[in-house]
């Protein structure tokens, strides 16, 4: 099973506010250990939103609205990737995340979508043509 670990912005890292090196030595620590265990998939930070953009889809179009955002409490920060066995070993490995109080104050867990969790519209032609796109992308990042 493959869950996202999402880390959820404050006042702090929309303004820009870059970690200390002690909390960058700690996250370092840490994915190190998601990587010893043979879990982690991805995980980065994110700029501020100041520095992104959205686009909305409405009525056949599309609308480009660039950051920032409002309501920072809404937004992502950062991710991990993760693949383990179990949603309980998922929040266990989220507990150990390196944590200060004016560093993230909530992570919030989400698993991701595998092929047996679409059925039978997910039909065996489109299942070929995800597992080429995806062998495809892999081999581009070797």
């Amino acid at each position: 099973m493959r869950f996202m670990i999402l880390i959820k912005a404050n006042a702090e890292t929309e303004a820009g506010v870059l970690p200390s090196e002690e909390m960058l030595a700690a996250m370092g620590r840490y994915n190190e250990e998601l990587a010893k265990a043979g879990v982690m998939l991805a995980g980065e930070g994110l700029q501020p939103s100041a520095k992104g953009a959205r686009v909305r889809f409405a009525d056949g179009g599309t609308t480009v609205i660039d950051g920032p955002f409002t309501e920072a409490k809404e937004l992502v920060a950062g991710f991990w990737l993760i693949q383990v066995k179990s949603k309980d070993e998922a929040i266990e490995w989220a507990k150990r995340i390196p944590a200060t109080p004016d560093s993230m104050q909530e992570v919030e867990i989400r698993q991701v979508f595998e092929a047996e969790d679409f059925g039978a519209e997910f039909t065996p032609e489109l299942r070929d043509a995800e597992e080429r796109l995806r062998a495809e992308v892999a081999s581009q990042q070797s």
